[in-house]
């Protein structure tokens, strides 16, 4: 349940057309609901202002369709898989088919995918996110989609790399201008540092597991952007794009 679910519910039970009883039962299920084989949050909008969302790995098709079918069915607001196989998400649009909801929107990302359920209204805020290399994109796409999710339309800048620094500098005026940027970055992960001195907007970078036998699966870029000359940049784990997405979102009003 999120903040406008439950506004109207009380307004429902003061205006005489929600029996207390039903209300009560709706209330029942607002910190979680107890499927046995998860626990689902629903009570993480409320707290957060981010909703819960799936995470797809290691679980079954029917696990994912059963948590997002709940989540649903209990809130009105967006409801997000992440990293979800082909029959995942065949799995989850046919919940949601059952309920009369379809996805929003079903972002590819490498061989994994995010869905989303009822996107946030756009919010005000200019997020761009930044690439380094093509092979970044799986990474850039599922935070694109996340943040979509949660109502910022980001623009999305590619294979901006420090190698070729003549391609980041043909965007400083898009960098100028944005309220956040998401810089995402394997090798050795120098472009966060970088747009970090190019911006004043807050600087989220995430580390891919991009990169030859040196780069240790993302390892080298982490340790860089935490080592990073240009101060205040938030790093997020190793190809978290989700995570970085969240962070804007705590970010921004």
């Amino acid at each position: 349940m999120d903040a406008s679910s439950l506004r109207a519910l009380i307004e429902d039970v003061a205006a005489g057309r929600c029996p207390p009883d039903d209300a009560v039962r709706q209330l029942r299920r607002l910190p979680y609901s107890d499927l046995g084989f998860a626990r689902v949050d629903h009570h993480r909008d409320l707290r957060l202002g981010i909703p819960e969302a799936v995470y797809g790995p290691g679980k079954t098709p029917e696990h994912c369709a059963a948590v997002v079918g709940e989540l649903l069915a209990a809130t009105q607001g967006p409801v997000l898989l992440t990293r979800a196989s082909e029959a995942q998400v065949k799995a989850v649009t046919a919940a949601g088919a059952s309920l009369g909801v379809g996805p929003g929107a079903v972002a590819e990302s490498g061989s994994l995918a995010t869905v989303v359920f009822r996107p946030a209204p756009t919010r005000a805020g200019s997020v761009v996110v930044i690439t380094a290399g093509t092979a970044d994109l799986p990474v850039a796409t599922e935070c694109a989609a996340v943040l979509g999710g949660l109502g910022f339309a980001a623009t999305q800048l590619t294979d901006c790399g420090v190698a070729g620094l003549h391609r980041l500098l043909a965007e400083v005026d898009t960098l100028a201008m944005a309220d956040a940027v998401v810089v995402i970055a394997g090798m050795e992960g120098a472009l966060a540092s970088v747009v970090g001195g190019l911006t004043p907007a807050p600087v989220v970078a995430v580390p891919t597991s991009t990169g030859y036998g040196a780069a240790f699966e993302g390892v080298t870029a982490l340790l860089t952007m935490l080592s990073a000359c240009s101060s205040g940049i938030t790093v997020v784990g190793i190809d978290n794009g989700y995570g970085a997405a969240c962070a804007v979102a705590r970010m921004l009003p």
